[in-house]
């Protein structure tokens, strides 16, 4: 059952204090995890579609709705015809790193972790929260631009078409398989059911002010504070 480690501290299936240096990977998702905002909201705000797009955002990542793909299709398709400057606004006036979030990266990095940021967002912000925090690796998925705006499509990638639930859990087992480590050595962060995959394949699933089905089913739950939190529980 889950108990309270401390105020806002949830944590079920295991003892603390863990080590940090057991774990060689921390994998992060992107979107109201590392940041405070979910981006492809923002970018419908550019176009007076913010409530359309929120709304199926929200049902996603509860785990209302089943194609994550479809839904993502369908958001980004809302997004035809709005500037590429709009995205460059979302970055330098809406988007901040969350509480703790710089602290818990440097701290992991310290103990020599590698980090992973794997998101159903776009490679415009994935790209700079990585350089902005040395982050390792980057998996996200690719807007369509043409003359300066988005067409309301994806690119294909070379390792698929969209950055769901599935491609999370790949890339966490990918970069294992790289690093020569067990997935068991693997910390993986997320708040949405499209996180809960590469959660149930780490050794440490954490739940960041996340939805219930995500909260229930992560080894700790961080309900209050930052994200730096997770220190409390790894010595």
């Amino acid at each position: 059952m889950p108990q309270e480690f401390a105020s806002g501290l949830v944590i079920q299936g295991f003892t603390p204090p863990l080590a940090l240096a057991n774990f060689r990977l921390i994998a992060f998702d992107m979107d109201s995890t590392l940041i405070n905002i979910e981006c492809v909201d923002e970018i419908a705000d550019a176009a007076g579609r913010k409530a359309e797009v929120s709304a199926i955002t929200e049902a996603a990542m509860r785990g209302e709705i089943a194609d994550y793909k479809e839904s993502l299709r369908q958001r980004v398709a809302l997004l035809a015809g709005v500037p590429v400057a709009a995205l460059e606004q979302v970055f330098s006036q809406r988007l901040q790193l969350n509480p703790g979030a710089e602290a818990l990266v440097r701290a992991c990095q310290a103990a020599g972790l590698k980090t992973l940021l794997v998101s159903g967002g776009f490679t415009f912000f994935t790209d700079r929260v990585r350089d902005r925090l040395g982050l390792d690796f980057t998996r996200s998925n690719v807007l369509e631009v043409a003359d300066g705006q988005l067409t309301g499509r994806m690119v294909d990638q070379p390792w698929g078409d969209i950055c769901d639930g599935d491609e999370k859990r790949r890339m966490l087992l990918a970069t294992c398989a790289d690093l020569g480590i067990e997935p068991s050595r693997a910390i993986a962060m997320g708040d949405g059911a499209n996180d809960l995959p590469m959660m149930a394949v780490a050794g440490l699933s954490v739940a960041y002010h996340a939805k219930p089905r995500v909260r229930e089913q992560a080894m700790v739950a961080i309900n209050e504070g930052g994200l730096d939190r997770l220190l409390e529980l790894l010595a």
